[in-house]
């Protein structure tokens, strides 16, 4: 474990990655849809979500790449081993995650008693996750970061074992089989299930099913970094 934090204080030497990036896109997604909507002037009756609270959640992904691709080498000159690079890498990104979680949670019901703070301008206060519990936000965002987080490592890692063409097949083979999945959903007319299943979860219980897709992400990642070379 001592290991796993000297790792997890190594990825930290740069904070900006990890801290004072996501939380300027946040504060430049903020001030940028608070603009737009003072001069729309919605009425202030109106519910309106501006989308902006996606922009750092995509910044994850590149969290992803940036920590496997600038300091994985640096690791394994000095003689880090892949399991605890992994490990304090995944660490940091939790706790990364954690701290963009929590200025959700806190301030969403601000945003909720100042009317979308005067313009009716909606960007923590997601509509049905932070209409509950605090903690089921907290999870449901933090499980976000986590998927957008390992997607971004899990492409890393197979850029840096295979290179970019077999990086490119998988993507697209991923793409097709999405469009297979939802060919066969059409074909069994299995929409109407699937939508039922929606509609029982709970923002806890869906941050749990991401989260369990970002662990299968997460050890697919670390199988490919067990081979891949600096």
């Amino acid at each position: 474990m001592n290991r796993v934090l000297k790792v997890a204080r190594m990825q930290l030497i740069n904070k900006q990655t990890y801290v004072w990036v996501p939380l300027m896109i946040i504060g430049a997604a903020f001030v940028i849809s608070w603009l737009i909507f003072a001069i729309l002037r919605v009425p202030s009756d109106a519910t309106a979500f501006n989308g902006a609270a996606q922009a750092p959640l995509w910044y994850f992904a590149v969290i992803g790449v940036q920590s496997l691709t600038l300091t994985f080498p640096f690791s394994q000159a000095l003689s880090v081993t892949r399991r605890t690079f992994f490990l304090g890498t995944t660490l940091v990104a939790i706790a990364s995650g954690a701290i963009v979680a929590t200025l959700y949670v806190v301030l969403a019901p601000l945003e909720r008693a100042t009317n979308g703070w005067g313009v009716s301008s909606n960007m923590f206060n997601v509509v049905w996750v932070t209409d509950g519990p605090w903690h089921h936000a907290w999870v449901f965002f933090l499980a976000l970061t986590s998927v957008f987080f390992q997607s971004g490592f899990w492409a890393a890692t197979i850029y840096k074992r295979w290179g970019a063409t077999v990086l490119t097949t998988v993507l697209i083979g991923l793409g097709l089989l999405v469009v297979g999945v939802l060919a066969l959903v059409s074909w069994q007319n299995w929409w109407a299930h699937l939508g039922s299943w929606f509609v029982v979860q709970t923002p806890l219980s869906l941050g749990g099913w991401l989260l369990a897709f970002s662990a299968m992400l997460a050890v697919f990642a670390y199988l490919a970094l067990r081979r891949a070379t600096p």
